[in-house]
């Protein structure tokens, strides 16, 4: 027993003593494939793989908000094989949600933010409105017939329509989905009117004309669509960007911590990294860890201001 003890100690300790990564590692996504959250996580992932040399697998535990995927971070072990893709979402969830399992803030901590990206008040092709104020005409003149879809409760498409509608003085309904993806699928299909889906998700389809634009969601037009006009044009002081990075569990490795925002920031200065988020509408994030907790702090107290004055509740 005593040297089966001590074989199992060395074992530990060379286990320990392993450069990280020395297996594969997950990065889990709180919601379904196709979304902008979903993409990121995906470009991300790759570039770890090529450069660590394990395989970061991306895996989608779509739900509530995102929060069962973030709830199965905070209880995995926090040896740096399980990560999260961290995005506005979390900070809206924070107040959102009276009742959690877990404590975002405390349970999760910031490794490194990756970028932001508008989202796009995209329309059916079929809808009569070709540009904003001939939108908010239209749904002043039909209140209550146009229908908003949204990646669900709290999720960055409904949060931006939430701002629009409460900025445009409209009355809209809200229509929920458990994800970006399938409410991405009835607006192209036309089953919904309006939505306000990430840049990311949604720039092939604008380009294909399978959406048309009314407008880009941060404050400044996009590089990515130049012929779209910010939403700011029309609505004064509108603004509403979604952001992505990457989290992990309570009390991971420091040197984990360091080394993977080390590996993100020099993801975020490689040409063809910066030239791919760029396609995708994304305005590159880089920073520290602290840089990132600052962000997430700052957005929380925003969105935490929308939701009580839209008196917003979770399904």
């Amino acid at each position: 027993m005593a040297a089966g003890a001590a074989a199992m100690t060395v074992a530990s300790r060379i286990a320990w003593a392993q450069p990280y990564p020395s297996h594969p590692v997950r990065i889990v996504v709180g919601f379904p494939p196709g979304g902008g959250s979903d993409i990121t996580a995906r470009l991300i992932g790759q570039w770890f793989s090529e450069r660590l040399g394990q395989p970061f697998i991306i895996e989608n535990r779509p739900g509530a908000g995102g929060n069962i995927g973030t709830e199965a971070v905070t209880r995995a072990l926090a040896d740096g094989y399980t990560l999260l893709l961290v995005l506005t979402t979390n900070a809206v969830n924070a107040t959102l949600y009276e009742k959690l399992n877990f404590n975002f803030v405390h349970d999760i901590v910031p490794i490194a933010s990756i970028c932001y990206v508008p989202n796009v008040m995209v329309v059916h092709p079929s809808f009569p409105a070709k540009t904003i104020p001939e939108f908010i005409a239209y749904s002043k003149n039909n209140p209550g017939k146009v229908n908003v879809a949204s990646g669900g409760i709290g999720a960055p498409m409904h949060m931006s329509g939430e701002l629009f509608k409460m900025m445009a003085g409209i009355d809209v309904v809200h229509v929920s989905y458990r994800g970006a993806g399938p409410a991405l699928t009835d607006l192209l299909a036309g089953q919904t009117h309006v939505g306000f889906p990430t840049m990311p998700a949604s720039i092939e389809h604008i380009k294909a004309g399978k959406l048309r634009a009314l407008g880009v969601t941060t404050a400044m037009r996009s590089a990515a669509l130049p012929d779209v006009p910010a939403v700011s044009e029309f609505i004064p002081n509108y603004e509403s960007s979604t952001w992505f990075g990457v989290g992990a569990p309570r009390d991971t490795p420091v040197e984990i911590i360091e080394k993977l925002n080390r590996e993100i920031n020099v993801a975020l200065a490689d040409s063809r990294m910066r030239a791919r988020l760029a396609q995708l509408g994304g305005t590159i994030l880089a920073g520290s860890p602290d840089d990132f907790a600052k962000l997430i702090a700052n957005d929380t107290g925003k969105w935490a201001r929308v939701i009580r004055a839209a008196n917003i509740r979770p399904e």
